[in-house]
């Protein structure tokens, strides 16, 4: 970790200014999801915060040679294009953060250079291998003893056991293995590193010593020194090189260990007052979890597959995969006669009679089936439940099924709680599901704040923020982001109807 003086020494001015924005400090957060990334300025004047988008851009797999790929280049060249454009604007750049989503990482040789486009999470080479890992290396409960992380096939533990039974020679000539925000990181300043959130999804990293378990690192035939230094959020990792500085036109702005793995820097900008909280990371997929001091690992944790990832401040997010919006999402694609509009079809979705079609919205028949619709009708019809006909009885039914699933998950973590939960944030681009977030309150009984929907590029640019000094620590950048946005506040109603519909929810769902 670097020294504070050190630290200090990469916040220099800049000379150049944009007049629109003259004497304000501009942060650059590149949020990478995967399917799109952007790249987004953030300023802090007058108690609040400021957001403004500079690119958009997608973020393509390459299918090739039987497997799938990430273009770890393609993104690169995305983030030198929103650092040229801010240079272009001459604004005021006093630091770069990275965030991605987890997992997925990037061998690199010993001459520097990457060895191969990263191998994405969606290839199917980890299929059949997290089984077989457990049954000739390591005992799964041991496993999660040891991680206290759920169990997926492309965790990165798994991606590396498939790999070096394939003899992937990227990963024999491999001298470090950076997980994807590192990796771009590195490419812009030549610093190895191991950002803490990002590392603990891979399956790999002990929450109780904070460093990668050097047994299972070396089970799938690797040792530590391969990995870069641990960092937590807030660090300085270093400054953009020459070659860098040269390519966009800016000077030697330092680049911040943010929390590499969005949802840690979403949860980060929770506009909390207290730790008497939980989130939920609403979007594609939801997220649902507490901050806690230490990782909770039982056998209860264990049999719930709940996961403990790392947070700030030395903080772990104790949360649990709910699959959330990709039902509605990929019902959407394949209506032709549903409105565009979100606003008109869930209009008449409302209009609908409630819970009269409930699903589980975790099954695994709703993974990724050739129609999303046929799967729900199909789960309606096995259940002996009314099988909706049209578009407006199948938002409902999953509107009420994601807000059921929530109160599930929720009883559960007020079990593992150490502190009532008395409110429910909801972050992300789900917040600003109005229908949605009313039904949580009603399901879960507790008042439900939506917003920002920002969640992510907020806490990338607040935690750049914190290493720059402007602000001390996480409860100060939440009163910040609190100052700065408009929450929507939904309160409980109806509490005996959404207490007889999650009796039949449970009854319907066999848990």
């Amino acid at each position: 970790m670097l020294l504070d003086k050190e630290k200090s020494s990469y916040f220099c001015t800049q000379t150049t200014k944009n007049p629109i924005m003259e004497n304000k400090k501009c942060f650059f957060a590149v949020d990478l999801g995967a399917t799109s990334g952007r790249t987004v300025v953030g300023s802090l004047a007058d108690g609040r915060v400021e957001l403004k988008e500079l690119t958009r851009f997608d973020n393509a797999l390459i299918e090739t040679g039987g497997h799938i790929y990430w273009d770890i280049f393609a993104l690169y060249n995305e983030v030198v294009k929103g650092l040229k454009l801010a240079a272009r604007h001459r604004l005021n750049i006093r630091s770069i953060g990275i965030d991605t989503w987890g997992c997925d990482f990037v061998c690199v040789g010993t001459d520097g250079a990457i060895l191969r486009n990263p191998t994405a999470y969606r290839d199917p080479h980890t299929f059949g291998k997290m089984e077989e890992y457990f049954e000739q290396v390591m005992d799964k409960n041991k496993v999660y003893a040891k991680t206290g992380i759920q169990f997926m096939n492309f965790n990165s533990l798994f991606q590396l056991y498939a790999m070096r039974r394939a003899g992937n020679t990227a990963l024999e000539h491999a001298d470090k293995i950076l997980f994807i925000p590192d990796a771009l990181s590195y490419m812009l300043t030549g610093r190895t590193v191991c950002e803490y959130t990002v590392a603990s999804t891979s399956q790999m990293l002990n929450p109780q010593t904070g460093e990668l378990d050097t047994e299972l690192v070396e089970s799938v035939g690797l040792h530590r020194d391969q990995f870069g230094t641990m960092l937590h959020p807030g660090t300085v990792i270093g400054t953009l090189t020459g070659e860098v500085q040269r390519l966009t036109g800016l000077g030697a702005v330092p680049v911040v260990a943010v929390a590499g793995h969005d949802t840690a820097s979403a949860v980060a900008a929770v506009p909390a007052s207290d730790r008497e909280f939980a989130y939920l990371s609403s979007g594609t997929w939801s997220l649902m979890g507490i901050e806690t001091p230490q990782a909770i690992i039982n056998d209860r944790s264990q049999a719930l597959n709940f996961t403990n990832e790392g947070g700030i401040e030395g903080t772990t997010r104790f949360l649990k995969n709910i699959c959330g919006m990709w039902l509605y999402e990929r019902c959407r694609k394949e209506w032709t006669d549903a409105p565009q509009s979100h606003t008109e079809l869930q209009a008449e979705a409302m209009r609908q009679p409630a819970f009269r079609s409930l699903i589980n919205p975790d099954d695994k028949m709703f993974a990724n089936p050739s129609s999303m619709i046929e799967a729900i009708r199909d789960y309606c019809r096995k259940t002996g439940q009314h099988v909706p006909d049209d578009y407006a009885g199948i938002c409902r039914c999953i509107f009420d099924s994601l807000a059921l699933r929530y109160r599930q998950v929720f009883t559960w973590l007020k079990e593992f709680a150490d502190f009532d939960i008395k409110v429910l944030h909801i972050i992300g681009g789900g917040s600003l599901n109005n229908h949605l977030n009313r039904f949580t309150a009603n399901s879960c009984g507790v008042t439900v704040l939506a917003g920002p929907q920002e969640g992510t590029a907020l806490g990338n640019i607040m935690l750049q923020a914190k290493a720059c000094g402007e602000v001390d620590n996480v409860w100060q950048m939440r009163k910040l982001i609190a100052d700065s946005i408009e929450l929507k506040r939904f309160e409980p109603e109806d509490r005996e109807v959404w207490d007889a519909a999650y009796e039949h929810y449970l009854r319907i769902t066999g848990e």
